[in-house]
């Protein structure tokens, strides 16, 4: 009786083995689920980003307002009519950021 009862728990054992050390475990199990949620985070971080370029480049195509205010900012651009003032700072011995003035 004594050995069918070492028998039935080492079969237990060797059951309950994959479990929790196998491919399958459970500590396996939970860092796909952390990988998971990790993914999704940046995934949704993705397509907030993408909205918000899908929106700049709707823009670009549409209006005329954003294409002058980037060849204003990012190029440094004026238009033909207006005058342009650069203003140094005495301190730093460097210019400021230009203005224009319309005629």
């Amino acid at each position: 009786m004594r050995f069918l009862a070492l028998v039935l728990v080492a079969l237990i054992v060797l059951i309950q083995y994959p479990l929790w050390f196998g491919k399958g475990s459970w500590s396996k199990v939970w860092e796909l689920e952390r990988q998971l949620r990790e993914a999704q985070a940046s995934n949704e971080r993705l397509r907030s980003r993408n909205a918000a370029l899908d929106a700049e480049v709707r823009d670009l195509k549409q209006g005329l307002e954003a294409i002058e205010e980037r060849a204003r900012a990012e190029l440094g651009m004026i238009r033909q009519d207006e005058i342009f003032f650069q203003v140094v700072d005495p301190h730093r011995g460097r210019s400021t950021k230009p203005f224009t003035l319309n005629e």
